[in-house]
């Protein structure tokens, strides 16, 4: 166990700088909140289409639904444990709209250039589809049971038959990749064809480079605690106790004196820095709780 002092930090810069979002998020894990209260401001990112917009991704700061705002959705709804169905109902509404014709959706529609946002947010061309948010996409799907009225929709069905094609390539080309087909064959029903494609996964998460192991390394690298935010996570197998240990005392000593923690990337403007700090300084407490810090 660590001084109380991370704690008391970290709420200190949760109510002060955070979003509603996140300081319900907080108060869910650490002071007895209820989910509904998280899911009632959900909600509130969530457009007509169903698709979620409104800078839920604070770098993405459109109004209107993109696919991976729509999939943080669903983070935070797995995050509490909580599956909305009138959200879920309205995610797949959109998704059936939106999802390209061979099956996946883009990384992000072009749309999202009209207003402020990062670099890598910006594409000329949004008609080619993207494991990235897809797998991770049709996993929480597969995982949900607040609605299953659509797993026989010819939609869905693309889907699916896209990122087990993707799967079929080869293996993962980086840490977005990876974690969204990682989602999707933790919750895919057909475990017998799941288990065709884990040995390869394995062997990726097992290859020098993929999992960086120095808590020091500089820049957008995706280390240990990246790969394995929780003891239960599915890439904590390929990290030695010691490694995580090594970890845990990094993220410690990253804890800023004002009680947030930093992100690795150059943020649009302040206000999307403390949105992204207290998403962020929510998931490192999470990490240090289900490790036993705290």
């Amino acid at each position: 166990m660590i001084d109380s002092q991370v704690l008391l930090r970290a709420k200190d810069f949760i109510y002060k700088h955070a979003r509603l979002l996140d300081r319900k998020r907080y108060e869910y894990h650490f002071e007895g909140g209820s989910s509904e209260e998280v899911i009632k401001v959900l909600r509130a990112y969530q457009n007509a289409d169903g698709g979620f917009g409104n800078a839920l991704e604070p770098d993405i700061r459109t109004p209107h639904s993109q696919p991976v705002p729509t999939e943080m959705a669903f983070m935070v709804m797995d995050e509490v444990n909580h599956y909305d169905q009138e959200i879920v109902q309205g995610i797949v509404e959109y998704l059936k709209n939106r999802t390209l014709p061979e099956g996946g959706l883009p990384f992000i529609f072009k749309d999202a250039s009209e207003y402020p946002h990062t670099p890598w947010w910006a594409i000329e061309d949004d008609r080619q589809a993207s494991i990235n948010p897809t797998g991770s996409m049709v996993g929480y799907l597969y995982k949900q049971n607040a609605y299953k009225d659509f797993v026989y929709e010819d939609w869905f069905k693309k889907n699916e038959q896209y990122t087990w094609q993707y799967l079929d390539q080869g293996t993962p080309s980086g840490f977005h990749d990876g974690i969204h087909l990682i989602t999707f064959l933790e919750n895919v029903p057909d475990m017998l064809k799941a288990s065709q494609h884990w040995s390869k996964v394995d062997e990726w998460l097992a290859q020098a480079g993929t999992i960086e192991r120095d808590p020091h390394a500089d820049g957008y690298v995706h280390k240990v605690l990246d790969w394995s935010p929780l003891a239960t996570s599915y890439a904590r197998k390929f990290v030695t106790e010691e490694e995580v240990q090594k970890h845990l005392d990094y993220l410690i000593e990253q804890q800023h004196e004002d009680g947030g923690w930093p992100i690795s990337w150059n943020a649009i403007s302040a206000a999307t820095e403390y949105e992204w700090r207290g998403w962020l300084t929510v998931d490192r407490l999470r990490t240090l709780k289900s490790y036993g810090v705290i």
